[in-house]
């Protein structure tokens, strides 16, 4: 998909890092109007919140349902209506219901635009992991990811920049077991914007820090725009 990119990086010291509702806002901000999406499960599905219903984009959720709108909150409601996390949401006019066969068969089949999804670790190539840490004890749960991930035109992830534990999310390499190869586009943390191409990563914006710091705290090697 063609989307705009600002000329150069720009780095926004007076704000950051962000919080996951403003990383949802500029995912929303990013995608094109009249698009074909998927959120992933957890902070993705924040994204429905921020998008504006005259670009007519069109959510598609993995268990079943074209035509997603943002949370639903009090009287809206309704337990048979979910999203893929089982989380409440609304539906917008026209949405429609289907197997979930038939929801794979899109995602599968090229008919999405973009997925928004969380990530574990991404890769400077744009591997993808973010369905099991390898670790004995861990709940594997990889659900549709590894179908949206090759699936969609663009994938895009949604995550925190480092672990608990101050460790790069962004590497040259995954150590997780992979979820798909070469298939993240962008990458959109608390600290920066990032596109993933094959010359490599380059940084569309900061927050709260500048190019040259990223470069400092992350183990690869950073472009500006």
């Amino acid at each position: 998909m063609t989307t705009t990119r600002p000329p150069k990086s720009i780095e926004h010291l007076d704000r950051g890092p962000l919080k996951s509702a403003e990383i949802a806002e500029l995912v929303a901000r990013d995608i094109p109007a009249g698009s074909y999406v998927n959120l992933g499960i957890g902070k993705p599905t924040e994204v429905a919140d921020h998008l504006p219903p005259e670009l007519g984009i069109v959510l598609q959720t993995e268990n079943g349902m074209l035509g997603m709108g943002p949370a639903a909150v009090g009287d809206q409601i309704d337990a048979d209506l979910t999203n893929a996390g089982k989380l409440p949401v609304t539906e917008l006019p026209g949405a429609s219901y289907f197997h979930h066969a038939d929801s794979f068969a899109m995602m599968r089949g090229g008919h999405l635009d973009i997925c928004v999804m969380g990530a574990f670790q991404v890769s400077v190539t744009g591997d993808l992991a973010n369905w099991h840490t390898g670790e004995p004890n861990a709940i594997p749960a990889v659900g549709g990811a590894m179908d949206l991930a090759v699936g969609a035109k663009d994938t895009y992830v949604m995550m925190t920049l480092f672990t608990k534990q101050g460790e790069p999310k962004l590497v040259s390499q995954c150590t997780y077991p992979l979820t798909g190869v070469g298939c993240v586009s962008r990458v959109y943390t608390d600290f920066a914007v990032f596109d993933i191409g094959r010359t490599g990563i380059s940084v569309r914006e900061t927050y709260g820090t500048t190019v040259d710091e990223l470069r400092a705290g992350l183990k690869v090697p950073l472009a500006r725009q």
